[in-house]
C-alpha cells in the first residue's frame, strides 16, 4: 500500500511508502478513518501535516490528516500514529442553522440541507465554495420520502441518521478539486435476485477464512411515546412503532423532542402536521435502536470475487458460515490493513432486514 499525500490545494506532496502499519477503513452510510504508524522523521512530520490529504490507488476515497501523536520509547525507535476520517467528516464541520422543516423526497431534502448550509448559505463564511451535490438517478433513492424538523442539530448526525434510517449510503468524493457529494444503494448480489452475478463468502468456496457471527437485541427498542414542545401538562405527544407492541416483545423507550416546534416561519402547523413531525422523530430514533445481526469476516481476496469489481460497498451478498448459518448481508466497511506480517482485508457485513 502507498498512500499519496496531497496539500489543501491537492497539489501532489509526495507519498509515504515506508511505515510499521496503515488500517484503512471505508463505510457505508459514515464517515472512514484511517490510522498510520510510521518512524518518527522529519521527512514524515514534514509531510503529514494536518489539514493534508491522503489517497490510495485502490479506493476513490480521500482521507484527511488530522491527529499527530509522536510515541517515545526506551525501549524502542520512536513512532508517529498519523489519524483522521474520510471526507464524509466535513459535514461535521455544519449544523443545521436555525429551524428547519422540510417534506419532500429525502434526496430533495438533503440537496436542501446542503444547499443551506454548505454549498450556497445565506452567510457566505459558512459556503464550502468547491462542494457540489451530485443527484442520482436510482429509484431506490428517488422514490424515498421525508417529513422531519430539525434546529441547530449537526449536519453530518442528521444526514447519517436518514441514511441510516432508509438504508442507503452516501460519499463524498474528490473530483477535479471538487467535492462532490452523492447518495447511493448498493446491488443486491445475493440467491434472492437473478439481475446480478451471486456473490457468496463461505468456506466451502475457500474464500472465508474466518469471521465472527454477533446477534445482540439488547439495545432493540420497538415502540416510542414522543413529546412535543412546552411544559409536561401542556406538550402534544404521540406514539410510533416499528415492532411488536404487544406483551413482552414490546420495549418502549421515550423520546424528547422538545426542539420541535409547532410553528415554523410564523406559521402555525396543524395538529395532524404536528404529531406527523413527532411520529417521525420517533421513527428516526427507533431506528437506532435495532436488533443487530453482524459477521465480520476475514477473507482471501485472491479467490473468486473482487472487491471494487465483482462487489461493492453497499452491495448484498450472500454469507454463509461453517455452522449454515446463512444471511442476505450488505458490505457496510470495509478495512484494508498492512503491517510487516502482510497486506490483509476485512469486510464487515450486516444482515438486511427486509
Amino acid at each position: 500500500m502507498e498512500l499519496k499525500i496531497l496539500d489543501p490545494s491537492f497539489s501532489y506532496i509526495g507519498v509515504l511508502d515506508i511505515f510499521e502499519s496503515v488500517i484503512w477503513t471505508e463505510r457505508f452510510n459514515e464517515f472512514g478513518d484511517f490510522e498510520v504508524y510510521t518512524p518518527v522523521t522529519l521527512e514524515a512530520l514534514a509531510k503529514l501535516e494536518s489539514d493534508r490529504y491522503l489517497s490510495i490507488d485502490d479506493s476513490e476515497h480521500i482521507m484527511i490528516i488530522e491527529n499527530r501523536q509522536i510515541i517515545t520509547d526506551s525501549d524502542g525507535p520512536n513512532k508517529l500514529k498519523v489519524t483522521g476520517r474520510s471526507l464524509q467528516s466535513l459535514l461535521d464541520r455544519r449544523i443545521v442553522w436555525g429551524q428547519r422543516m422540510i417534506t419532500s423526497s429525502l434526496q430533495a431534502a438533503i440537496e436542501t440541507l446542503l444547499n443551506e448550509n454548505i454549498i450556497n448559505p445565506v452567510d457566505v463564511n459558512r459556503q464550502i465554495s468547491n462542494f457540489l451535490f451530485v443527484a442520482s438517478l436510482d429509484t431506490n433513492i428517488t422514490s424515498l420520502q421525508v417529513d422531519a424538523q430539525w434546529a441547530g442539530e449537526n449536519l453530518y448526525t442528521v444526514i447519517t441518521t436518514l441514511c441510516k434510517k432508509h438504508h442507503i449510503g452516501f460519499k463524498i468524493i474528490l473530483n477535479e478539486g471538487m467535492f462532490e457529494f452523492s447518495l447511493y444503494s448498493g446491488e443486491d448480489r445475493s440467491y434472492e435476485q437473478t439481475a446480478n452475478p451471486y456473490v457468496v463468502f463461505s468456506p466451502e468456496f475457500d474464500n472465508l477464512l474466518s469471521s465472527e457471527y454477533t446477534e445482540s437485541n439488547i439495545d432493540l427498542k420497538t415502540v416510542a411515546l414522543i413529546a412535543g414542545e412546552g411544559e409536561w401538562a401542556v406538550r402534544e405527544a404521540t406514539m410510533a412503532s416499528t415492532g411488536p407492541t404487544v406483551g413482552l416483545d414490546r420495549r418502549e423507550m421515550f423520546v424528547d423532542a422538545n426542539d420541535i416546534t409547532s410553528i415554523v416561519d410564523e406559521v402555525e402547523l396543524t395538529l395532524t402536521e404536528y404529531l406527523s413531525q413527532l411520529e417521525q422523530r420517533g421513527i428516526e430514533r427507533l431506528g437506532s435502536k435495532i436488533e443487530i445481526e453482524t459477521f465480520d469476516a476475514k477473507i482471501d481476496s485472491t479467490v473468486m470475487y473482487t472487491y471494487g469489481t465483482d462487489y461493492n460497498m453497499g452491495d448484498i451478498v450472500q454469507i454463509v458460515n461453517e455452522y449454515d448459518m446463512e444471511s442476505r448481508s450488505r458490505v457496510t466497511e470495509f478495512i484494508r490493513s498492512q503491517s510487516l506480517t502482510g497486506y490483509e482485508v476485512y469486510p464487515t457485513f450486516t444482515k438486511v432486514i427486509d
